[in-house]
């Protein structure tokens, strides 16, 4: 694995220091209530866990996952998966993702959840890539901007590895795909679909 690893990005240190950050924004943000934390699945699922236990708050955790793709292609649909289990109406609702760069899986996400009459939603990523934007989408709470390159590791993977990597690892050019992080080849007519 060393050998397709070109550098480390962003270290086990710096991770930590971005949930407490987050966490700490979050708590004050939302002090008298009572989030529920969408975490985007699977990539989020790390960031999630470390950054849940920064929130000094009354918290639900919920899962979400998502699909644009059939085999390495976009369908340019947005495919629920697994959809929430809780109901979110009149509740505080903070989307958490690992990456957000095209966004137009997590503005497909945003206007899904909005349907369910939520108090409030909010986003919060760990990672976010601007300058690959696609579509208009604010991000509440961001923990680093980074440049544009594929990342891995803390949850991210290619192909379901590295995921367990504590760090963020920048690969190789001749072991990154030609695409960029997975949300990224859905298509502009994206539109989100219940699983049936």
């Amino acid at each position: 694995m060393g050998m397709e690893i070109k550098r480390i990005l962003v270290s086990k240190e710096e991770i930590a220091e971005i949930c407490a950050r987050l966490g700490r924004e979050i708590t004050e943000d939302y002090q008298g209530k009572k989030v529920v934390l969408i975490c985007v699945l699977k990539g989020a699922f790390v960031f999630l866990a470390d950054l849940i236990r920064e929130i000094d708050l009354p918290c639900e955790v919920d899962f979400m996952s998502v699909s644009s793709y059939s085999g390495q292609h976009t369908t340019g649909v947005v495919k629920i998966v697994k959809d929430l289990d809780t109901d979110i109406s009149g509740k505080h609702v903070l989307i958490v993702e690992d990456i957000v760069d095209s966004g137009l899986t997590l503005k497909h996400l945003r206007e899904l959840l909005a349907t369910r009459n939520p108090a409030s939603i909010r986003i919060c990523t760990a990672f976010d890539k601007p300058e690959r934007r696609k579509v208009e989408i604010f991000v509440d709470y961001i923990g680093m901007q980074i440049p544009d390159e594929f990342i891995v590791g803390y949850g991210l993977d290619l192909d379901e590895r590295y995921r367990n990597l504590p760090e963020i690892a920048v690969l190789n050019s001749d072991t990154a795909p030609a695409d960029d992080q997975s949300e990224t080849a859905v298509s502009d007519t994206a539109e989100v679909v219940a699983d049936e």
